[in-house]
């Protein structure tokens, strides 16, 4: 493994996991959804889906062939998704928001 050598460690890890799951599926709809102008709500909550939903089903159909570009070891592809959620919760902190009420 490359961080973790007790694999009783990966329970608290996968904790976490857990937890920022629940906030990848809540709080962005939740920032969204109050600057959205009520009229157009469905329409850009069903873009805003599409965004999410979209890269999901790519992993799930190139998933094999990403593992086998990194010579067969899965855990690079876990690594690059690790480091990849590091970077979008840093992001958050980039987003502003919007102080007028529609």
């Amino acid at each position: 493994m490359f961080l973790v050598h007790d694999k009783n460690i990966l329970l608290l890890s996968i904790s976490g996991v857990g937890l920022a799951w629940a906030a990848i599926l809540a709080m962005p709809y939740a920032m969204l959804s109050g600057s959205l102008p009520a009229d157009k709500m469905g329409v850009y909550m069903g873009l805003f889906n599409a965004t999410i939903t979209l890269p999901q089903i790519a992993a799930g159909i190139l998933g094999s062939s990403l593992i086998a570009a990194f010579g067969g070891n899965p855990m690079v592809i876990i690594v690059i998704a690790g480091a990849s959620m590091l970077i979008a919760g840093l992001a958050v902190f980039l987003v502003k928001e919007n102080s007028t009420s529609n």
